[in-house]
C-alpha cells in the first residue's frame, strides 16, 4: 500500500472512530426537553358600579343621589355631612335621605369592596343581589353588637316577627365621620333546572376595616326591607338611602364562580 493510500486509510478509520464515539456519547446524554408552553389563566377583572363621575351605572330613578368631591361630618352638627362639589364620592343627597339605589349590573358569586362614611347616629346598608343586607350604622363604642349594628347580617321578617340575623363577631367600627370599608365574599343561592332552590345564599367571608367579622354564614331568604321577595341566581347591588346621611366611594365588584 502506498504511503498516500495509507494516510487516507488511517484518516477514514479515525473519522469512523470519532463518529462512533459521538453516537455512543449522545446515547449516554439525556436530551434537554423543549420548554413547555406557559398557560395563562385570566381571572375576571373588577368592575366599578360607581365610576366616580356620574350615576350612569345605576337604575332609574336615582332619587336625590349625587356625586361630590368629598363628604365629612359637619363640625357644627355631627349628624350631618358637609359636602364639597366635584367628583369621586357618592352621597344620598343634601338632606341625607332619599330612595334606595340599585346597580344596572347584576351579580351572582362575587367579591365586593366598598368604602362608606356615616355621620353620628346615621344608618344605611348594602344589599347583596338586592336581597341580603349587610348593615351600615354608626356603631362606634358598642361592645355587644347585634345584627342591627354595623357589619351585622340583618334579620329576616315574617308574620310580624324578626328572625335569623347574625351579629358580627366583633365590633370593628371606627368613630362616625371616618371612612370605613367592607370586603365581602358572597356565594349566591343555587337552583336546579326547574328553578327550585337547592342551596341557600351564603356570606363566605366579611371583613370590616381589616377584621374578619363573618365566615360561612347562610341566609335562608331575603332580609327585612329588601325590595325583592324572591331569590334568583343573579341580582343588583343595592345601597340603602332612606335612613340617614351616607357617603360611598371606591366600589368594586369581581364576579366569581365558587364551588
Amino acid at each position: 500500500m502506498s504511503r498516500t493510500r495509507s494516510r487516507r486509510h488511517h484518516a477514514r478509520q479515525g473519522s469512523l472512530v470519532v463518529a462512533v464515539g459521538l453516537v455512543l456519547l449522545w446515547g449516554c446524554v439525556t436530551p434537554v426537553p423543549e420548554p413547555r408552553p406557559v398557560t395563562t389563566v385570566t381571572l375576571p377583572q373588577y368592575v366599578q358600579p360607581f365610576n366616580g363621575v356620574d350615576l350612569g351605572g345605576w337604575r332609574r330613578p336615582v332619587g336625590n343621589w349625587m356625586v361630590v368631591e368629598s363628604a365629612e361630618a359637619d363640625a357644627f352638627d355631627q349628624t350631618k355631612l358637609l359636602l364639597t362639589e366635584g367628583t369621586g364620592v357618592l352621597v344620598n343627597g343634601t338632606e341625607g335621605k332619599t330612595s334606595n339605589l340599585l346597580t344596572v349590573m347584576e351579580h351572582g358569586d362575587a367579591e365586593i369592596h366598598l368604602e362608606f362614611l356615616v355621620p353620628r347616629n346615621s344608618n344605611s346598608g348594602v344589599y347583596l343581589q338586592g336581597r341580603y343586607e349587610l348593615q351600615i350604622l354608626d356603631s362606634w363604642g358598642n361592645y355587644e353588637p347585634t345584627f342591627g349594628d354595623c357589619g351585622g347580617i340583618y334579620e329576616r321578617w315574617a308574620n310580624g316577627k324578626g328572625f335569623e340575623g347574625r351579629r358580627p363577631r366583633v365590633n370593628a367600627s371606627l368613630p362616625s365621620g371616618n371612612w370605613q370599608r367592607f370586603d365581602i365574599t358572597f356565594r349566591a343561592p343555587r337552583f336546579d333546572v326547574t328553578g327550585r332552590k337547592i342551596e341557600n345564599a351564603r356570606f363566605i367571608k366579611v371583613v370590616h376595616n381589616g377584621v374578619t367579622i363573618h365566615e360561612n354564614v347562610e341566609v335562608t331568604g331575603p332580609t327585612r326591607s329588601a325590595p325583592f321577595d324572591d331569590e334568583q341566581p343573579w341580582g343588583p347591588l343595592m345601597l340603602q338611602g332612606d335612613h340617614g346621611p351616607v357617603a360611598y366611594q371606591n366600589m368594586l365588584i369581581r364576579h366569581l364562580y365558587l364551588p
